[in-house]
């Protein structure tokens, strides 16, 4: 079970991308701004992580192999109902129009993005 995120002394960022250089970008991006992140190539590793350390952010793909974001973000939000949680995705679409139950707050940043306009919407986020 998770630990509330507010006793969390830094903001930890649990990241699930399944391209392999977009999650080395990603990753470098927000540990350079001052977050700690646990990167994972698919949505199983990353609820098995979120299961076993606290995070304050979930910053997940949509489509990726063996759980896509969309599940890994209701998984999440079931073990941790404060976690913060955004979608990166080319297929914004995918996560306006589905019928799976996505949680209520969670955000939504379109491919192709700046590193900066990552960054600057997990700030954002973060403070809310």
């Amino acid at each position: 079970m998770s630990i509330n995120p507010s006793r969390v002394p830094i903001h930890r960022i649990l990241l699930a991308e399944d391209d392999d250089a977009m999650r080395g970008f990603l990753e470098r991006a927000l540990k350079k701004a001052g977050y700690e992140v646990r990167a994972y190539a698919d949505g199983e590793q990353a609820y098995q992580q979120l299961m076993s350390e606290p995070f304050t952010l979930l910053l997940t793909d949509i489509v990726m192999p063996k759980m896509d974001g969309i599940e890994l973000a209701r998984r999440a939000s079931e073990l941790d109902p404060d976690l913060k949680i955004m979608f990166i995705t080319g297929f914004a679409a995918v996560v306006l129009n589905s019928e799976a139950e996505t949680p209520k707050d969670a955000r939504v940043l379109s491919k192709p993005f700046h590193l900066k306009d990552l960054v600057a919407e997990v700030e954002q986020l973060l403070i809310s």
